[in-house]
């Protein structure tokens, strides 16, 4: 494994064990067994390795917890739970990154970049279509309202668990509001 390489280990353990405002340039170089400027040297910075980090490990949870279209939908909300439960570090990382992004331009372009690729996935798979293909209306709506119902839902399981609603009831519940406001 290579410096790059061992820095973004580094860096993610640092993510899982200590969160993402938490983790410094040295905690990172120590995790990783490099001397601290290595950080700089390969990310030039350790918000650029931390920002690095989390995406990786974000697009690595949004394939173990994807589908197809036509999969049940509860089931995929099940599945997005289960993620929530188990990689419970990553998502608090995600929201601390979105908290932080908020003094870092850099940062709140590239997770608005993230979040516009988010809203295209999520129409594909919701509509069966290539993501390169889905009609921007559909990533407007289908992908927006998804990603809101993803945010709200993390936020719920990150805060209180043992209450947070499980893919049944995020199902029942949109049929419900479909039905109280289809006009």
């Amino acid at each position: 494994m290579g410096n790059r390489e061992a820095l973004l280990a580094g860096a993610r353990r640092c993510l899982e064990e200590k969160g993402y405002a938490a983790s410094t340039a040295r905690d990172v170089a120590s995790a990783a067994r490099l001397p601290e400027a290595a950080v700089a040297e390969h990310f030039g910075s350790c918000a650029a390795l931390l920002h690095e980090a989390l995406f990786a490990a974000m697009r690595e949870r949004g394939a173990e917890t994807g589908g197809a279209a036509g999969d049940d939908y509860e089931d995929l909300w099940s599945r997005t739970a289960e993620s929530f439960r188990a990689h419970r570090w990553l998502w608090a990382a995600t929201l601390e990154a979105l908290v932080h992004a908020q003094r870092s331009p850099e940062l709140l372009r590239t997770l608005a970049a993230g979040q516009d690729d988010a809203r295209r996935a999520l129409a594909a798979r919701l509509t069966g279509v290539a993501g390169a293909e889905v009609a921007a209306h559909d990533v407007r709506t289908v992908g927006t309202v998804q990603l809101a119902l993803l945010t709200g839902v993390l936020v719920q399981w990150l805060a209180d668990p043992e209450h947070a609603p499980d893919g049944r009831e995020i199902g029942e519940g949109l049929r419900a509001l479909a039905a109280r406001t289809a006009g």
